[in-house]
């Protein structure tokens, strides 16, 4: 069943909560909070309620509110694993602007230490070292998500 509207599904589906992925999903198929609720065995309340994320369908309905979508558990539930690769995306991003950052600490450490002539050529050398491995580092990280 790939046909153009279940793609559309998947495309919206993408970087919401449970609660946006159900409202959008009903208003896709035409329902309203009541109409949806009817089908569910639940009252528009908990409709509203689980749209704003206050509170969470229970879990034995996850399955049937599935089927009401026509869609798998799976597609319902791809939000937590979609958050959790954001996560991992937003840890190496902080990891590459750190390892950028110790660079320019490095080379701007140098720079200053021999201005003052405070830094003798064995320092002076490591901390550039320990800057163009920082980059180094930043660089193949880049090229492995490419």
């Amino acid at each position: 069943m790939q046909t153009s509207k279940k793609r559309s599904k998947e495309k919206n589906m993408k970087k919401k909560t449970l609660g946006m992925m159900i409202a959008s999903l009903r208003k896709e198929n035409g329902m309203t909070q009541l109409d949806l609720a009817d089908k569910m065995g639940v009252t528009d309340k908990a409709v509203s309620k689980w749209e704003r994320d206050i509170s969470y369908p229970d879990v034995n309905t996850i399955a049937k509110l599935a089927e009401v979508f026509e869609i798998s558990v799976d597609e319902l539930m791809q939000i937590k694993n979609e958050s959790q690769n954001d996560t991992k995306k937003d840890v190496t991003s902080l990891i590459h602007i750190i390892m950028k950052a110790i660079a320019v600490a490095m080379g701007i450490g140098v720079v200053v230490l021999s201005i003052l002539k405070q830094l003798d050529v064995s320092s002076g050398m490591g901390m550039l070292g320990i800057g163009l491995s920082c980059l180094a580092i930043a660089s193949f990280a880049n090229k492995d998500e490419e």
